[in-house]
C-alpha cells in the first residue's frame, strides 16, 4: 500500500489536520497523476457514489490522483466524482478564515446535523472546480463536522470553521450527487451557468458529450 498520513494524530476524537501539511501534501501529489476535472452536466456529478469498501492501494493511488489533480486545478478541495471517480473519497488542503491550514483525505464522509443554537450562517462568495470560472453567494453553516474515516479504514472525524466549513460542506455534498449551484435559487443558478459558458477553465476539464 502506498505511504499514507501515519503522523496524524488524533484530538478529542478529532483529526489534527493542521501539522506537517506541506510535506504531507507533496507526498501525496508526487505519487499521483492529475486527472482532468469532470463538469456540470456529466452524469457522475448527479447521483450518489458509492460508498468504499475496499482500502487498498487502488484507493491509496485514487488519494494520490485527486491530490495531484486538487493541485493542478488550484482547488482547495476535491470530491472523487469530480474526476470521474464514482466513490465516496474527499481530500482537501484548505485554509480557514484563521489562516490556519489544513489538509487531508476523508472516505465514507457524513455531514453531521448541527443544533439549532450553532447553526450561524456565513453568507459569502462560493465556487467549484466543476463549475469553472462561475461563482455565486450562498449561505451555509460557518461550522461543520463531518465523521468518516481515513484511508486505512479507520473511523476519524474533522471539524472546521468558516472557509473550511464551507470546504467540508461543499464536498460532502458533492459525494451525494449534490453541486453548490443545486441549492441556489433558479435566477442565481442560471446566472452561476451562464458564467460557466462565458468562462474559459484554467485546467483541463472533460467535455460532456
Amino acid at each position: 500500500m502506498a505511504q499514507q498520513e501515519t503522523d496524524e494524530q488524533i484530538n478529542d476524537g478529532f483529526v489534527v489536520d493542521t501539522e506537517d501539511c506541506e510535506a504531507r501534501e507533496l507526498a501525496y501529489r508526487e505519487r499521483g497523476t492529475a486527472r482532468p476535472i469532470t463538469v456540470v452536466g456529466n452524469p457522475v456529478l448527479h447521483r450518489e457514489c458509492k460508498d468504499v469498501t475496499a482500502f487498498d492501494d487502488e484507493l491509496a493511488q485514487l488519494i494520490d490522483d485527486m491530490f495531484a489533480s486538487q493541485k493542478a486545478a488550484e482547488g482547495v478541495g476535491l470530491a472523487a466524482n469530480q474526476i470521474g471517480v464514482d466513490l465516496k473519497v474527499f481530500v482537501y488542503d484548505c485554509p480557514d478564515d484563521e489562516g490556519v491550514r489544513h489538509t487531508g483525505v476523508v472516505v465514507n464522509p457524513v455531514l453531521q446535523d448541527l443544533p439549532a443554537e450553532r447553526r450561524h450562517l456565513d453568507d459569502s462568495n462560493e465556487g467549484c472546480l466543476s463549475v469553472p470560472t462561475a461563482y455565486a453567494s450562498l449561505a451555509r453553516p460557518d461550522y461543520a463536522e463531518v465523521h468518516g474515516q481515513d484511508a486505512q479504514g479507520n473511523p476519524i472525524k474533522v471539524r472546521g470553521t468558516g472557509y473550511f466549513a464551507r470546504c467540508l460542506q461543499h464536498e460532502t455534498d458533492h459525494l451525494y450527487g449534490f453541486l453548490y449551484i443545486d441549492k441556489l435559487s433558479k435566477r442565481d443558478r442560471k446566472d452561476a451557468l451562464r458564467q460557466m459558458a462565458e468562462g474559459t477553465p484554467r485546467y483541463p476539464v472533460v467535455e460532456n458529450v
